[in-house]
């Protein structure tokens, strides 16, 4: 198994969260933050948009079962990239567009993936997710982790992230789990 990671920010980390636990290949999603100024943050503390840290997920991966252009197209068609420090109805640094890499090959790939779609005029508006290299992760406090497993009848699962889910399904059904599809 040739396993990799790579942390995204895209918004609430509840949705990004759910689609990635159903991509093939993908062997974890964690919540958590990463990119800011304070160690240890907390939901609180990032709420506040002082801390400089974005709500990621870290996406750990088989780059032998799906790849990581695969997972860097997953990243984009599943948010708007578009919209600086904002996502829907969350504003705030805390919900940018990131792609946090570990790797030179990592960033390489972002960036192709962003001139790729910008050619292609795959968006409307420039992209503005920002490329940086990783720092520390902190992992979200525990009611975070699967969350849309764990609630899936609370009000934001059932109007935001299973949409977002249906769209994904849609687009992307060959890249979903098999036994998630039954």
């Amino acid at each position: 198994m040739n396993t990799q990671k790579i942390t995204f920010g895209s918004g609430c980390f509840w949705c990004t969260e759910a689609i990635f636990q159903t991509v093939k290949g993908v062997r974890a999603v964690v919540s958590g933050y990463m990119g800011g100024q304070i160690k240890n943050p907390t939901y609180e503390q990032i709420c506040s948009g002082n801390t400089g840290h974005a709500e990621v997920v870290e996406v750990e991966y088989d780059a032998d079962a799906v790849s990581l252009d695969e997972i860097l197209l997953i990243f984009f068609k599943t948010h708007d990239a578009t919209t600086l420090n904002r996502q829907g109805n969350d504003v705030g640094t805390q919900y940018r567009s990131a792609i946090f890499y570990t790797t030179d090959e990592q960033r390489q790939a972002a960036e192709a993936m962003i001139k790729k779609l910008t050619d292609e005029h795959v968006f409307s508006k420039p992209i503005v997710t920002e490329i940086t290299p990783a720092s520390e992760f902190y992992k979200a406090e525990d009611y975070h982790q699967n969350y849309f497993n764990e609630n899936p009848v609370k009000p934001y699962c059932s109007f935001v992230i299973q949409p977002k889910l249906n769209k994904f399904a849609k687009e992307f059904l060959d890249k979903i789990k098999p036994e998630l599809l039954s």
